[in-house]
């Protein structure tokens, strides 16, 4: 048995284990699993055993008017086909290359604006303004250059064995191994780390390789990433799909991400299919797996070349297959997940209710006592008077409660959550060589050499990028919350921050405010140069700040 076990496929052998032995696998950070809900053994759960007239009726009421938004949908999209879709062709777009683009972005002063130029290479030649305007959100596009250089330098296949070899990859963790037939989908992952030859034994076998965080691994994705993030002022993620030829990895599905298929080699055939109904579009979660049947026709067919771009809002279902005579390697750049104003608002609302019942008294007057005998499902269908009243009353609370919204500290929760799924900047040369990390203090000889190296009042200084710290107050103290401690791992490290002084948050303020200029230490707004200058090193030392010339 063990000689034979030695000769099995990684398939096979994978098909020998018991799922109760496997680990749970991790999810990755943008795909989000929709539950199915459980069915109860009896095939009556509580909910249909009461089932009142009244309850009932109210379902066929919500019932009808669903039905009378799907007929609306279907009419909308019939009518309008043509708009949810577009397809950009060019003859050749000649474009430079990624390490030409970032090394050129890297003499770029201002991080916003090397953001911009990032994104511009990575639609084009579309125009960020018109995507923005005419696409983003609303439709997919689809950008063919006939030019399979384009992306060159992003990453490739020869990158993926590299990091198989090189690096701990766990499945589950950095590696889904998938395979979908039949309208079937299924995961192959083993336990442990990913070694090339069972990894490449899958491959040859048929299945499809899903690498998870591909900037935890290559530096050119973790740059692009970093870089894009501040476009977006949402965490920028990305995917790697390498896929045999004349197989398919993944069912029809959508997302809660906006998706950016990059074509890096080989080619790919996409369909790309409308939203079901209203409830679908702009999800909040992702979809579980379709069959076939139920998806209807696509509004989108192309082939994906090398060098070509994908984009598709959230919402929209979607499937690619490899053409029996190439194998396909694609990256999906995604980003705005849960960044809806609905998500602002979930935490708007409870903190704007509790500061309406700290504060007003009509928030804070009882129920009237015997509300329960007139309102609830059981009683929806009754004509009562003191039913008009009871929802009148919660309508006119309803209005008040904009006056109660902090609406500047629910975005500051929100920006914390972001700074925290950000990826640490990836320095360029100069941002190296003029922070903490570049700094000459070292060992030599038996002695430390440049410890006398400090900031002084004339020392300019500003902060390293332009969203890569922000000042948020929890009522009682005042952080800094920061990008430069992240982990290239998502979430692998606690929330960056330390508290600051009152007296020296407007110092703080002037230098976010005053980026990209470089400022002089003696210019901060605080009490003393010894307080500037003791600012600064804090600032300095945790990676916030560099200085306009290498100490």
């Amino acid at each position: 048995m063990k000689m034979e076990r030695q000769h099995m496929s990684a398939f096979a052998l994978y098909q020998t284990f018991q799922s109760d032995n496997l680990p749970p696998a991790k999810k990755p950070p943008l795909q989000v699993e929709v539950k199915k809900k459980k069915k109860n053994d009896n095939g009556a759960t509580a909910a249909k055993v009461y089932a009142s007239k009244a309850q009932m009726r109210a379902e066929k009421k919500k019932t009808r008017k669903k039905l009378l938004k799907a007929a609306q949908r279907e009419e909308n999209l019939k009518a309008t086909a043509d708009e949810h879709q577009e397809v950009v062709e060019e003859e050749c777009v000649v474009g430079k290359s990624l390490d030409a683009v970032l090394t050129e972005l890297a003499r770029v002063n201002n991080s916003r604006e090397r953001a911009s130029k990032l994104f511009q290479w990575l639609i084009s030649p579309i125009p960020a303004k018109t995507f923005f305007r005419e696409t983003w959100e609303k439709k997919p596009i689809f950008v063919t250059r006939k030019n399979p250089d384009y992306y060159n330098g992003l990453f490739s296949t020869a990158e993926f064995d590299r990091i198989l070899r090189e690096e701990d990859v766990q499945y589950g963790v950095n590696l889904d191994v998938t395979s979908y037939t039949n309208d079937k989908r299924e995961t192959h992952n083993l336990p442990g780390r990913a070694l090339p030859f069972t990894v490449w034994d899958f491959y040859q076998s048929g299945c499809s390789l899903r690498m998870l965080n591909p900037q935890a691994f290559s530096s050119a994705v973790w740059n692009a990433l970093s870089i894009l993030q501040e476009k977006f002022g949402s965490m920028a993620g990305a995917n790697v799909y390498l896929t045999p030829p004349g197989t398919q990895g993944f069912a029809p599905h959508y997302d809660d991400i906006e998706a950016f298929v990059v074509q890096l080699e080989g080619k790919k055939h996409w369909r790309v299919y409308n939203p079901r109904s209203e409830d679908e579009v702009l999800p909040v979660l992702s979809s579980p797996n379709f069959k076939q049947s139920e998806i209807g026709k696509p509004i989108l067919d192309v082939v994906l070349e090398a060098g070509d771009l994908l984009y598709f809002p959230r919402g929209f279902i979607h499937q690619g297959n490899c053409l029996p005579d190439t194998h396909s390697l694609h990256i999906t750049i995604s980003s705005f997940q849960k960044n809806s104003w609905g998500d602002l608002l979930l935490k708007v609302v409870p903190a704007a209710l509790e500061i309406a019942m700290e504060e007003d008294v009509e928030f804070r007057r009882g129920l009237p006592l015997e509300y329960l005998t007139y309102m609830g499902i059981q009683n929806s269908d009754k004509e009562d008077l003191r039913r008009v009243k009871f929802l009148a009353r919660i309508e006119n609370l309803m209005k008040k409660l904009p006056n109660y919204a902090p609406v500047d500290a629910a975005v500051d929760q929100k920006a914390r959550e972001f700074l925290h799924d950000c990826l640490p900047p990836m320095l360029t040369p100069d941002e190296l060589n003029s922070s903490v990390l570049g700094t000459p203090i070292r060992w030599e000889s038996g002695k430390v050499k440049n410890v006398g190296l400090h900031i002084t009042t004339q020392t300019r200084i500003r902060m390293l990028r332009a969203a890569c710290a922000r000042l948020c107050s929890d009522g009682d103290a005042v952080h800094l919350y920061y990008t430069t401690g992240n982990s290239r791992v998502y979430h692998k490290e606690e929330p960056k921050s330390f508290e600051i002084q009152t007296e020296h948050t407007d110092a703080i303020e002037f230098l976010i405010h005053s980026y990209p200029d470089f400022v002089p230490v003696g210019s901060l707004p605080c009490n003393s140069a010894q307080d500037r200058i003791a600012l600064a090193e804090l600032l300095f030392e945790n990676g916030i700040i560099h200085t306009a010339e290498p100490l």
